[in-house]
C-alpha cells in the first residue's frame, strides 16, 4: 500500500528550518560530524575511481541526478504516495542517514556541498537508491517485506551512497557513449556543452541504470565502511544479501536485484572484508 502524507506536501518539498532534515542543518551535522570522527585512511580496497567518469562534468551529472529525483518525488507526492515529516519509517531513514553523511566526505570531496535529502515512498517495490549529488530514496517494499533492521538498512543506504560518492553513473555514461578517447576528442572539437549534454539525455535513465560488478563490489566495501564507520554492524550485510538472494528465490526475482545481482560470490567478499571494518564498528559504539 502506498505510504500516504499526513502532513502538507509542501513540508518534503521545501523542509523548514526547524525540519529534522532541513538540508542547511544536514550540513551543518555532516561538517561537524566529520571534524570529530577524524576518518583513518580507508580500510577496504577498492582502488582509484575510474578516469572515464572525467570525459562527463559533474554539474552535469549531479544536475540530473536532481532535476530526475524532483520528478520522481512529484509523481509521489501526485499519487498520494510521499510520505509525510512524521511518519515513522521515513524518521528511522532520516536518523540512520545522519549517521552516515558525516563519513562521506573522505570519499568525495563534493559531498561537502550536496544537499542530502532522503524520502520515504510508498510502493511494494524492493528498491533503493541515491543520486548524484546525495539524493536518496527508499521505497517501502524493501523495508516491510525483507523486515530490516537498522543495521541492515544502513548496509543498503550506504551501498547506494557509495554509487553516488563513487560517481558510478558519471562513468557508466561516458563508457556508453563510447569510447574515452572518442569523447575526448569531441570534447575538444565541440566543447563540452554537448558532452554534458549527455547527462542530461540519460537523466531518465539514472533510477534502473546498471553497473558493473566491480561498481557493486566497489559500492558493497565503500558502504560496509560507511556504515561501520558510523556504528552499524559489519555483518548485517551479509545477512541483507542473504535476505534479498531468498526474495529473489521466492518472488521470482526482484527489480532491486535486476541492477544489483547477489550470490555467494558477493556474500563471501563481503565475508572477507568484515575484519577490516570490524575494529572501526567497535570504536563507533564505545
Amino acid at each position: 500500500m502506498c505510504t500516504r502524507c499526513d502532513r502538507p506536501v509542501s513540508a518534503l518539498a521545501a523542509p523548514s528550518a526547524a525540519s529534522a532534515w532541513n538540508p542547511r542543518r544536514a550540513f551543518l551535522l555532516a561538517a561537524a560530524g566529520a571534524v570529530l570522527a577524524k576518518p583513518a585512511l580507508a580500510q577496504v580496497e577498492v582502488g582509484k575511481p575510474s578516469v572515464a567518469r572525467n570525459i562527463v562534468p559533474v554539474e552535469q551529472i549531479e544536475a540530473a541526478g536532481v532535476q530526475q529525483y524532483g520528478q520522481l518525488l512529484e509523481q509521489a507526492r501526485a499519487k498520494g504516495a510521499l510520505a509525510g515529516e512524521s511518519n515513522p519509517q521515513l524518521q528511522r531513514l532520516r536518523t540512520i542517514a545522519r549517521r552516515l553523511v558525516p563519513f562521506a566526505t573522505p570519499w568525495n570531496s563534493r559531498a561537502r556541498d550536496w544537499k542530502w535529502e532522503v524520502n520515504l515512498i510508498g510502493s511494494k517495490q524492493i528498491n533503493a537508491f541515491c543520486m548524484p549529488g546525495g539524493k536518496i530514496a527508499f521505497f517501502t517494499g524493501i523495508l516491510d517485506q525483507l523486515k530490516l533492521t537498522d543495521d541492515e538498512v544502513a548496509m543498503v543506504m550506504g551501498h547506494e551512497m557509495a554509487h553516488a560518492l563513487r560517481e558510478h553513473a558519471r562513468a557508466r555514461m561516458a563508457k556508453s557513449a563510447g569510447t574515452g578517447a572518442a569523447l575526448s576528442i569531441g570534447a575538444q572539437l565541440l566543447g563540452w556543452g554537448q558532452v554534458g549534454d549527455l547527462a542530461a539525455r540519460a537523466g531518465t535513465q539514472l533510477i534502473t541504470l546498471k553497473f558493473s560488478r566491480s561498481d557493486e563490489s566497489e559500492a558493497d566495501l565503500v558502504g560496509l565502511e560507511l556504515a561501520a564507520r558510523a556504528g552499524y554492524d559489519p555483518q548485517a550485510s551479509v545477512s541483507l544479501w542473504k535476505k534479498m538472494a531468498t526474495a529473489s528465490k521466492n518472488q521470482g526475482g526482484l527489480s532491486f536485484l535486476s541492477t544489483h545481482p547477489s550470490g555467494p560470490d558477493r556474500i563471501a567478499k563481503l565475508e572477507s572484508n568484515l575484519p577490516k571494518v570490524e575494529k572501526l564498528y567497535r570504536e563507533a559504539k564505545k
